[in-house]
């Protein structure tokens, strides 16, 4: 049985629903804005986490609260129908709500109902590289997920140590985006020789320079269902998978059955959650991809300079009743 089957008809009851705003300072000068959508029924309550980085949209969400048709009876698959027309990141903000609401109301937990156990879950912590030495002093064992820069002098790059993924950001845009840079890249692949590369742009140039390190190559930022899969120059041994990106439920698990058919290796991504959407994307983490690099380490991490006393890996994830755990 697909996992999608496993969920589909799963009743879900809504009386209505709610959004809470959330807020959080993560540099000096930018705070990122978020919103819980909050779907109600029967005594229960299900959460998901609208993640989009541009507060103008948090803020257009948040003024058109309570205003969508969602009263009443639904399947899973009936109520994801409903968000066909929404971003990816909204309609995952509903539609993980909705799971979380319907596994509740029917006193499950996702585990149960897909067949499978959480695992204690292996992360990585994603940070500025100056973080790193403040980090392994506090967790001798930590290891990390690194955006490399071309600033990387032979000195910084053999100060860092426990990478196991470097993230170079070349299928980004805008202000995430890095250009290609062949000489960036091999030096770096050459220096974590254990390390899987992220999101490589590929020109003539560093497809050359990356050829001998291409088993290695994964890919997040292009991953919102199967077919991107298909549709990549050649195909990867693992991928970055980030919930959110696929939208849908749907989405997103008949992407897990191709990648074990196909025998595709997985990681997990967050979008910095700061909701309930960071223990979704840890409880799918600990179901599918427990012993991976996963970047979804505890929000604590997040924080500008090392803290003491947050939770280690690898971390213990419940299996109460509901996603959003």
């Amino acid at each position: 049985m697909s996992l999608w089957s496993s969920v589909r008809e799963l009743p879900l009851h809504v009386d209505g629903y709610f959004l809470e705003p959330l807020e959080r300072e993560v540099a000096r000068g930018f705070t990122l804005r978020r919103t819980v959508v909050v779907l109600h029924g029967r005594g229960q309550e299900g959460r998901g986490e609208e993640v989009d980085y541009d507060p103008r949209t948090q803020e257009t969400f948040q003024a058109d609260e309570g205003k969508l048709p969602f009263r009443g009876e639904h399947t899973l698959e009936s109520f994801s129908l409903l968000q066909a027309g929404q971003t990816e990141y909204r309609r995952w903000a509903f539609e993980s709500a909705a799971l979380d609401l319907g596994l509740r109301q029917a006193g499950l937990s996702l585990g149960r109902a897909i067949g499978r156990e959480p695992r204690p879950l292996r992360f990585v912590v994603s940070t500025r590289t100056a973080n790193v030495p403040g980090w392994l002093e506090l967790y001798p064992e930590l290891r990390f997920k690194l955006d490399p820069d071309p600033d990387w002098t032979d000195e910084v790059i053999a100060t860092l140590r426990h990478v196991d993924t470097v993230d170079f950001k070349g299928i980004y845009r805008g202000a995430f985006g890095s250009p290609p840079d062949p000489l960036l890249y091999s030096r770096v692949a050459q220096a974590f020789p254990d390390a899987w590369i992220e999101d490589p742009a590929l020109t003539p140039e560093t497809t050359r320079a990356l050829e001998p390190h291409r088993d290695r190559i994964t890919w997040d930022a292009a991953i919102h269902e199967w077919s991107d899969v298909e549709a990549l120059p050649f195909r990867p041994r693992c991928l970055n998978c980030k919930p959110s990106r696929f939208g849908s439920v749907r989405r997103l698990f008949d992407f897990y059955d191709a990648c074990e058919r196909e025998g595709i290796a997985l990681y997990g991504g967050g979008q910095f959650e700061l909701g309930p959407g960071r223990g979704q994307i840890q409880l799918l983490a600990s179901l599918f991809h427990a012993d991976a690099p996963n970047d979804v380490a505890p929000g604590g991490y997040n924080a500008a300079s090392p803290l003491a006393g947050l939770a280690q890996s690898p971390l213990e994830i419940s299996s109460s009743p509901g996603l959003g755990t």
